[in-house]
Parts: structure tokens; C-alpha cells; sequence
């Protein structure tokens, strides 16, 4: 069946339908007076509006609104127990993310409640936080387990997202994450949770078929090179492909770990090294960046993105969404940020939360632009441009996001 969606103000899209760097990356295309024409929930053409089409069985007036691809968020942590609101103001009064944590906060503080709360519980407080995140113009999700650090408990996360992508109407990619912190017990221990993670999370996770993808937060005082190198080189062995929290607190190499394991993505590289640089980009890594974190860290110190895109490195951009670090629903939100502290255009910004998100998730061609034979994953934006959508801070301008040509949400 043919939709056609006519109306519209503007549509915006990445110029290249796999992936947008060098360039490409300062380039959208922004056509006027032009149509969608949709078949069987996916884009067919985008044809001028006087121009008749045959077979159209349903038209949408989008009422003037600008249509981009739906945002592609490809780092969250949307499954968890618990929130962590009173370390806000611990931070404002000085104290650093990894004092709170030495105070009883930080990731194990959520990893007590995820531990204690059920699989329903946790389902639906998942739900929603998802469908926030979808009415801030997110259709397709990344999310990763690790508030369990016990194998039941990651396992108990990653039915939780299993459950999601049955349940909602979003494309959703789900990441082990076992390796997201030493937990209490095993304090003085890490050997020995590290062979815990290799020999019996990831083989059980691997045997439940319930994640693609493993991650690991490489970090000092964390899960140093060698740690990492041994956990993601296990997961690789079982047939897992590989994502890594690198280089966010100090320079410590992850991002040249992430270059030569041929990871999908390294995330965060707020420290990456102009050696890291050069090996990602020799090795196709995307370079996820999640300039919330930072900002609701009080840092102010950001990932070189300028560094990045003049090396030819392909740069995504993600929520990070998460109790502690950044709790933020809103794509919208974090491409401001980006541009302001980061020294991103608006159109590099858009670029780097559709198609470049869906690039680092090998979904280049299923989503994040619009061209034809990809899905209708779009958002209709209440504005007179799509530079609305980063210029007009803090106010979600989103009227109504699409899926698959069908409308998933509509603001009442």
C-alpha cells in the first residue's frame, strides 16, 4: 500500500544514504515543495509535489512540519533499577564522579537496585524511559546491560531489552556490558572476575542468544588494556562483535585497543590520543561521542571532535543515557551541546545522530537517511527549519515520530 506524506516545509537528510565523513559530514540536503511517497513502510521516492503518483491509497498532511530521519541513539543504558537524583547535588557541591562512587554511589549504587528489582519492574520502568526517548524524535536504540555484574542479574537485563524489542515498535540492538565495573564482592579481585565475566557471563550470554554485541569499560581503575583486551578477545572468539567505553577519564589507550580489534565503535574518547585517532580511523571505527556526559559531569573538557573529523573519522552521537551520568531522554538536547561545546555544526550534529548512529550498529542501510528502499524512520519537527531543532534549546519541537511508515508518536 502507498502513502504519500505531502505538506511538508522542508525534508532533511544526510547527502549519502551509508554514511556521512570528510565532507559529506557539512552537507544535508533540504529540499521544499517536494513529497514522501512510502510503500510497505519504507521510503519509495521523494517526488516534487505537483507531481502526480499512482496508486496512493493514504496521504498524510504533514501541516507544514520539517520531516528528518527519526535519531539513532547508539549508547544507552535504559535498562536499570533504582535513580541516582541525590548525587546531582553532591557534584554541584564538588564532589568528582569517582569520589561519590568511593561514597557508595556511582554504578554499583544502581547496580544494588537492579540486583533487587524484578524482571517486571525492570521492564517497565524501561518502557518508559523508551518511549520518552522516542518522543524526543529516537526510533532506534542501542542498549546495554551491565547495572548486574553477576551473571543472573546481566542476564536478567538482557531479557529485559529481549522483551523490548518484542514489545515495542523500534529496531533495537542489545550489548553485554558484564565488564561495566569490579562489583563489591569481588573487590581486590578483579582476575577474578575478569575470568568470571570470560568463562561464564559471556558463554551463557552467548548460549541465550540475547545480545550481538560486547562492551567494556577500559578505564583506570577499571578494567585496565590487558584486562580489556583478554575480555573482548573471549567475546570475539564467541562470535560477538565489539563495542568499548574508551579513553574517558584519562588517556589510557582504549581508543588504539578499539582500532586493533576492529571494534564497531569506540564510545565516550574524551582523552583519545592523536595515536588512537589515527588507529580507528585506519580500522573503520566509529567514533561515538556523548558530549551529555560530559556536560552533566560538570567537565569541561570534551572529545576533540575537530581532531576527529579532520583525521576522516566517522562521528556518531548518543544520549548515553543513564541514571548517573546522563539522564537525558532528549537527542535534540545532546546535538546543542555538541555544537556549542564540541564545535559541531548543526548540520555535522544531525548527521551524527541518524546516519552515522546507525552506521556504528550496521544498520546504514535500513535507516538514518532518507533515501528509497530504507524504512520510514522519520520525525516531523513543528518549525520553520530544521536548524530549529538545535537553535531552539531545551524544547522539544517534535510533533509526531514515524516507524516504519507507521506513526508511533503524536504529540497530543
Amino acid at each position: 500500500m502507498k502513502t504519500r506524506i505531502t505538506n511538508i516545509r522542508e525534508i532533511v537528510t544526510p547527502v549519502g544514504s551509508r554514511v556521512a565523513v570528510g565532507a559529506d559530514m557539512d552537507k544535508l540536503s533540504v529540499l521544499t515543495h517536494s513529497d514522501i511517497i512510502l510503500s510497505d513502510g519504507n521510503i519509495e521516492s521523494v517526488i516534487p509535489r505537483n507531481q502526480e503518483e499512482q496508486g496512493i491509497k493514504h496521504v498524510i498532511d504533514a501541516e507544514g512540519a520539517v520531516i528528518l530521519p527519526a535519531f539513532v541513539d547508539p549508547h544507552t543504558h535504559l535498562v536499570f533499577g533504582g535513580t541516582r537524583e541525590d548525587e546531582f547535588n553532591l557534584r554541584i557541591r564538588g564532589k568528582k564522579y569517582m569520589e561519590i562512587a568511593r561514597m557508595g554511589g556511582g554504578i554499583n549504587s544502581t547496580v544494588r537496585a537492579t540486583r533487587s528489582e524484578s524482571e517486571d519492574t525492570l521492564f517497565e520502568h524501561a518502557v518508559r524511559n523508551l518511549r520518552d526517548m522516542v518522543a524526543h524524535g529516537t526510533a532506534t536504540f542501542e542498549i546495554k546491560s551491565g547495572y548486574g555484574l553477576e551473571t543472573e542479574t546481566e542476564l536478567k537485563q538482557l531479557r529485559v531489552i529481549k522483551r523490548l524489542q518484542e514489545s515495542e515498535p523500534v529496531d533495537i540492538k542489545a550489548t553485554f556490558l558484564g565488564a561495566h565495573e569490579i562489583p563489591p564482592e569481588y573487590q581486590g579481585r578483579k582476575k577474578d572476575y575478569v575470568n568470571l565475566v570470560c568463562e561464564d557471563m559471556l558463554p551463557a550470554v552467548k548460549e541465550q542468544g540475547i545480545a550481538e554485541y560486547c562492551d567494556i569499560f577500559c578505564e583506570t581503575g577499571v578494567f585496565d588494556i590487558d584486562d580489556s583486551r583478554k575480555i573482548l578477545n573471549r567475546a570475539k572468539e564467541l562470535g560477538f562483535k565489539l563495542r568499548i567505553h574508551a579513553d574517558e577519564l584519562t588517556p589510557l589507550g582504549g581508543g588504539e585497543l578499539a582500532g586493533e580489534l576492529g571494534a564497531a565503535s569506540a564510545d565516550h574518547l574524551v582523552h583519545v590520543t592523536k595515536a588512537g585517532i589515527a588507529k580507528m580511523v585506519q580500522a573503520g571505527v566509529v567514533f561515538v561521542m556523548l558530549p551529555g556526559t560530559t556536560f552533566f559531569l560538570m567537565s569541561d573538557k570534551f572529545a576533540p571532535a575537530g581532531k576527529i573529523l579532520e583525521a576522516g573519522g566517522i562521528l556518531a552521537l548518543s544520549t548515553d543515557f543513564n541514571p548517573g551520568s546522563s539522564y537525558t531522554h532528549s537527542m535534540p538536547m545532546v546535538i546543542t551541546i555538541a555544537c556549542l561545546r564540541m564545535g559541531l555544526t548543526i548540520e555535522q550534529g544531525i548527521n551524527a545522530a541518524t546516519l552515522n548512529g546507525a552506521y556504528s550498529l550496521g544498520l546504514q542501510n535500513v535507516t538514518g537517511s532518507i533515501h528509497p528502499g530504507k524504512q520510514a524512520d522519520l520525525i516531523f519537527l513543528d518549525a520553520p527549519s530544521y536548524k530549529f531543532l538545535v537553535y531552539n534549546f531545551g524544547v522539544n519541537r517534535i510533533r509526531a515520530v514515524m516507524k516504519k511508515g507507521q506513526l508511533i508518536y503524536q504529540k497530543a
